[in-house]
């Protein structure tokens, strides 16, 4: 059995990257270009991949490809229709990164909310050192305790989140983006109350018809002005020029951004230009990955393989 991972780092450095060498020959690309991709799975039977596109006419002229095993959850850059016409099952993975996300959220969370930065540097650099009293409220924060915090996206990771929260002592809510998610023991709201009223505004969901674009200008205005805003989930759910343009204007207190509508990030993406720095975190796509997330993942890769593999006896 030949298996091909095409962008084997996109895993990282992780303890059982090579987990998938029992169920065959294995060759793995750090990256693979547009152009490349066809030549290199021209005699894979299963190939892995997290990002590269497999498209109709790569999936067509693949003659041996039996599996597309994705390294990710989202689905979106391989071709499936053309997969289904040739036999060929996807299988993408779920499930690996919720407490990664988790952990992010709330880091990204706090940093702009408490700024230990702020505080490390006032010490190392010596103010503190020269103050006459024993603690400094130059950087004054607010507590989650008794804060409505506020969810879009409320599957795995979104509850998890909302646990961590109420921990905290805030009061949790959420705003389904189907309409379909009732069955939850947090208050859901419209998105006029929702948005209105929320200290803390956290997004978890995917990017479809009913998510895209939906933190425009005009929604980010709704918004209390002592607010925070995190996107952990999609990066396009928000929208990047009027996010800066919203963060220039003072209309919320921070916002913490960790997916792109472009990744890597576009040199031009107005977030980069943000007048107030301050009130922007920025983190390159990561919460997902903490080592045993990425373990878990790989983990899953494997079982997924081996999962074909049996079904094919």
């Amino acid at each position: 059995m030949e298996l091909v991972f095409l962008d084997v780092k996109t895993m990282g450095d992780i303890p059982n990257l090579t987990l998938i060498e029992k169920y065959g020959n294995v060759t793995y690309y750090q990256t693979t270009r547009p152009e490349q991709t066809l030549e290199r799975i021209q005699d894979a039977d299963i190939v892995i991949t997290n990002k590269v596109v497999l498209n109709k006419s790569i999936i067509e002229q693949a003659h041996k490809l039996k599996f597309i095993c994705i390294s990710a959850t989202g689905t979106n850059n391989v071709d499936k229709v053309a997969a289904e016409k040739r036999g060929i099952p996807v299988k993408n993975a779920s499930d690996y990164s919720t407490q990664s996300v988790t952990q992010g959220t709330f880091a990204i969370l706090f940093h702009l909310l408490v700024n230990i930065p702020y505080f490390d540097q006032y010490v190392k650099g010596g103010d503190y050192s020269k103050t006459d009293i024993f603690t400094h409220f130059g950087n004054g924060f607010w507590e989650l305790n008794g804060k409505r915090f506020g969810i879009i996206g409320l599957g795995a990771i979104g509850r998890q989140v909302a646990k961590v929260a109420a921990a905290f002592g805030a009061e949790v809510v959420y705003y389904s983006t189907s309409g379909q998610n009732t069955d939850q023991p947090y208050l859901r709201l419209d998105l006029d109350e929702f948005l209105g009223t929320s200290d803390v505004v956290s997004i978890h969901a995917p990017l479809n018809e009913n998510t895209a674009n939906l933190m425009n200008y005009d929604r980010l205005k709704q918004m209390k002005r002592s607010a925070i805003l995190i996107n952990v989930g999609r990066g396009g759910i928000v929208n990047e020029a009027d996010l800066a343009k919203a963060l220039d204007e003072e209309l919320i207190a921070g916002a913490g951004i960790d997916v792109f509508t472009q990744e890597p990030i576009n040199p031009q993406n107005p977030l980069l230009h943000v007048t107030n720095k301050d009130r922007l975190a920025l983190t390159p796509h990561v919460t997902w990955a903490s080592i045993e997330a990425r373990t878990l993942l790989m983990e899953k890769v494997g079982r997924n393989i081996e999962e074909f593999l049996q079904e094919r006896h």
